[in-house]
């Protein structure tokens, strides 16, 4: 009899060593609002495409290029002496505005100023850091930039409002070679 007794308390002791029993959550999250807003992305960024399409076909004077990141852009001045472009860490200085994509002056060139900007290390946005590295010294462009590139879900807080695709003129005046790139 006390075989029994040890071998209950024994299989007893083995079933309590179960450990506890996970929660079940009580709802189960699709990712509904991620996907949705990813469709809502998609189809205001077509809009925005479909915009500047239009735009581009309406220009017949001039030869416009896509970039690689999504913007377009033709040049006013060209500088074919040179085959030097900016790199990472490099300092550049420049001039450029921001225009409506109806030419609506948001920030004149004069407003913002000439700046100096450290090629990928410093804050500007993203259609404008990209755009620098595809004009040489002395160049001037003007690149048509959908919201994605421009400001944005946010705008700027001040003058460009949310989801506003922009234009924006950009003279690259000086090239600074930095020791790292010069010997890459």
């Amino acid at each position: 009899m006390k075989k029994y007794w040890l071998l209950i308390l024994f299989l007893g002791s083995l079933a309590a060593c179960d450990g506890p029993e996970p929660r079940h959550p009580k709802e189960r999250k699709t990712g509904s609002f991620i996907k949705a807003s990813v469709e809502r992305n998609k189809a205001l960024l077509a809009k925005e495409e479909k915009l500047i399409q239009s735009i581009i076909e309406k220009d017949s004077l001039r030869t416009y290029i896509a970039s690689a990141s999504g913007s377009w852009y033709y040049y006013h001045q060209k500088n074919e002496a040179s085959n030097v472009f900016p790199a990472p860490d490099d300092l550049v200085t420049l001039a450029y505005n921001v225009v409506s994509l109806t030419n609506d002056t948001i920030y004149s060139g004069e407003e913002i100023g000439i700046i100096k900007y450290k090629v990928d290390k410093e804050e500007l946005f993203p259609g404008l850091r990209n755009s620098v590295k595809l004009l040489k010294e002395k160049e001037t462009a003007t690149f048509l930039f959908p919201s994605s590139l421009a400001y944005g879900y946010l705008g700027d807080k001040d003058r460009i409002g949310v989801n506003v695709p922009i234009k924006s003129t950009i003279t690259l005046l000086k090239i600074e070679k930095q020791q790292d790139s010069i010997q890459n």
